[in-house]
């Protein structure tokens, strides 16, 4: 899943539903959630460009006032 995170191009988002299923796991969204929750290195591995599936900001463990920041300076949030 990690792998599939890493290719989320800068300045775009993706949810954890789509991250699941290009991994092969379709409907392990939640899994996906884990395993973003446990990422060791969140700005090599850009874990604040996953949101919900309704576009939602949802979950980041620095905070989702940090990731509202993140998204916004790469332009993926208006």
């Amino acid at each position: 899943m990690l792998g599939e995170l890493a290719l989320v191009p800068y300045g775009a988002t993706s949810t954890y539903g789509e991250l699941a299923a290009r991994a092969g796991k379709p409907g392990a969204a939640r899994a996906v959630g884990m395993i973003m929750n446990r990422n060791p290195v969140p700005i090599v591995l850009p874990c604040h460009r996953i949101v919900g599936s309704t576009g939602g900001l949802v979950g980041y463990g620095g905070g989702l006032e940090r990731k509202v920041l993140l998204l916004r300076l790469e332009g993926a949030l208006l």
